[in-house]
């Protein structure tokens, strides 16, 4: 029988002490940054410390952004000593998604990825959950702590965009999150946050995926080759998504000498999750939801008759493994 969010708040409280010093670690996107903010103001005078901190690189515009105008500090974890902390908290994550995670021992995990099994003495793992931040704040509102603007605006925003906009999978819980953050979140900020999804330098991309990108029977694929960031995969394949006769947006590139494939879908009938798992799986890390999924692999352990410095052949390899893999899901 599930707990309720008042008991789920009473265990989560149980592995903490005063004298504790509280590492959150993350990957950092709007909805791990805001419910390490959440965790955060939870923890607020309840133990000695409390640090946030990103095992990746953040580069993309609307979460410096959000970093920027909540005032969000964060530690990157290569500058972190783990010696000196003693409990340590994953949010929006879960050990297996990270080499840096999984080398920690986790006492808290709270995720809405699909459950991977984490073995810590706290797991709250939602799937059916559109956002990490909707459990978050129904945490919050068990502990009866109303949110800061910065922190509903950053919790309001994680929401939406996590649910693109209650278009992706939601749950009746992510649409009462939402309408309770909106009387306390900040809509300018919100809309600024929002806005700052492009650079200049990343425009570049968008011809080559224009002048790249092949389409078949709605599936729109694109190769973009060597990319400054694995972002810019993402912009790319949501911007694909918003023509009308397109139903799958499917966006390659590498990056630090690893491929990253991006899955975008309308959400009909498909299961962007399973063809991400089922056509690059045994190379890698893949996975996701119904409408968005992610494969990330070493260049290194792709089939060694693959050239992946020539884009074109690189482009027709991967609509082979997506379509022969993964059929016509």
């Amino acid at each position: 029988m599930p707990k309720s969010a008042p008991e789920k708040l009473r265990r989560f409280y149980d592995q903490f002490e005063g004298q504790d010093q509280v590492l959150i670690i993350i990957n950092a996107d709007p909805d791990a940054i805001a419910s390490a903010m959440a965790v955060s103001r939870l923890l607020w005078r309840r133990v000695l410390s409390v640090t946030i901190s990103n095992v990746n690189t953040i580069n993309r515009p609307d979460n410096l952004a959000m970093l920027r105008l909540l005032k969000v500090a964060m530690v990157p974890f290569s500058a972190i000593n783990s010696v000196q902390y003693k409990k340590f908290v994953i949010v929006d994550s879960q050990p297996d998604h990270n080499e840096a995670m999984a080398k920690l021992t986790a006492d808290v995990i709270i995720d809405h990825h699909p459950d991977s099994k984490p073995k810590a003495p706290f797991v709250d793992i939602r799937p059916h959950y559109g956002a990490t931040a909707t459990i978050l704040t129904e945490y919050l509102r068990a502990a009866r702590i109303k949110p800061s603007v910065n922190l509903a605006t950053a919790l309001f925003q994680a929401i939406k965009i996590d649910t693109n906009g209650f278009k992706s999978q939601t749950v009746i819980e992510d649409v009462r999150a939402f309408q309770y953050l909106f009387r306390f979140a900040n809509m300018h900020l919100a809309r600024r946050i929002e806005k700052a999804d492009l650079r200049l330098s990343f425009l570049k991309y968008f011809k080559t995926a224009l002048n790249r990108m092949l389409v078949r029977k709605g599936r729109v694929y694109v190769h973009l080759g060597p990319v400054i960031n694995p972002d810019i995969c993402v912009i790319i394949a949501d911007f694909f998504m918003r023509i009308i006769s397109v139903n799958w947006s499917i966006v390659s590139g590498t990056c630090d000498k690893k491929l990253v494939v991006i899955f975008r879908n309308d959400g009909i009938r498909k299961n962007a999750g399973k063809v991400a798992q089922n056509s690059f799986g045994q190379f890698g890390s893949a996975g996701g939801h119904r409408t968005m999924a992610r494969a990330e692999a070493a260049l290194s352990d792709l089939p060694g008759h693959i050239d992946h410095q020539d884009d074109k052949k690189f482009l027709r390899w991967m609509i082979n493994r997506v379509e022969r893999r993964a059929g016509e899901k």
